[in-house]
């Protein structure tokens, strides 16, 4: 059909027929909510370069598990920020463990709510690094047995799900062996698939306290040029037993997003990282955008791609404006 025949501005002319043929749909239950578990009690250190968020002690982690419960949530990530760092990351498998406690509590004060952790090093060992490091050099193979220990001993504590974002080579088969041997075989692995080398992580690595000591990360993420790549990595993943993709940063990566939902039948995750989350708090801060409405359009651009769920700092925040009917 051609004009003046056919007409599309005819089904844009009232909000509810814009509303009755909408094909992207946000709803809380989208979402997961990234929470930075640290040591202590009453403990709330406002994240500077992320307007809205802290590194909370456990007990605020719970207010804050059951806020995003409250407004429909389904789940949240937990990251820990340890009180002491070592060459070998033990505090990430020491089963006293910052996130294995908060894991504990969530689940016990908060019991309808999912909870997944991180599993990686970069929080605990002393370079900073997703792996260990032996002659400054990343050693993948090594790092695979404790990324597993990591991994079991969040089960142990009651996670619902890990989440390994290390991105070590065939960490996913170690986990899943690790897991099954240890009768999780009921525990799912969202596998951060597809992360790449990104500019976008820097807010993150100031509140985790996880930047690098040396060098940088490339040896092991991804490079932001390639695409062809996320596909062998995504299907590596899927091989050795993964549950769910997810690809990270998310706006960047859109069409990442995309193809990996066209290559696979399992669900597909995104991660609305940190410096996405802070360039539009800045922008609003500075009234350059309507923060409310660029996030709106964010979040409904990811799944439009093909995320089934949504790893992103602006959960609460977008999940009180859909419980007030606004979609956009």
């Amino acid at each position: 059909m051609l004009f003046p025949d056919y007409r599309a501005r005819r089904m844009r002319e009232s909000d509810a027929f814009r509303r009755m043929i909408r094909e992207t749909i946000l709803t809380p239950d989208d979402f997961i909510l990234p929470l930075f578990a640290i040591s202590g009690k009453g403990v709330k250190n406002p994240i500077e370069s992320m307007p809205g968020h802290y590194q909370q002690s456990i007990d605020n982690i719970v207010k804050s598990a059951k806020e995003a419960f409250d407004l429909g949530i389904p789940a949240i990530m937990i990251f820990g920020i340890p009180p002491k760092k070592d060459p070998l990351g033990t505090q990430a498998y020491n089963k006293d463990g910052i996130v294995q406690k908060a894991v504990k509590e969530v689940k016990n004060k908060v019991p309808g709510l999912a909870v997944l952790t991180d599993v990686c090093l970069c929080q605990y060992t002393d370079s900073g690094h997703c792996g260990i490091v032996e002659k400054n050099r990343i050693d993948n193979d090594s790092t695979l047995d404790l990324l597993a220990r990591v991994a079991v001993s969040h089960a142990k504590a009651g996670a619902d799900m890990v989440a390994p974002s290390d991105m070590m080579d065939g960490r996913i088969g170690e986990i899943r062996a690790a897991l099954d041997e240890e009768s999780f075989d009921n525990i799912p692995i969202m596998s951060y698939a597809v992360k790449y080398c990104s500019a976008f992580y820097g807010p993150f690595r100031q509140a985790a306290e996880s930047a690098p000591k040396f060098g940088d990360r490339r040896s092991y993420q991804m490079d932001p040029a390639n695409s062809k790549e996320a596909i062998r990595e995504a299907t590596l993943d899927v091989q050795e037993g993964a549950d769910i993709l997810m690809v990270k940063p998310a706006l960047s990566y859109l069409d990442i997003i995309f193809q990996i939902r066209e290559e696979t039948d399992l669900p597909v995750a995104a991660y609305n990282v940190s410096g996405e989350y802070a360039l539009v708090k800045a922008g609003a801060q500075m009234g350059w955008v309507d923060g409310t409405k660029v996030m709106m359009e964010m979040l409904t651009s990811i799944k439009r791609a093909g995320a089934e769920m949504i790893l992103t700092y602006f959960a609460v925040d977008a999940a009180k404006e859909l419980n007030k009917g606004n979609l956009r």
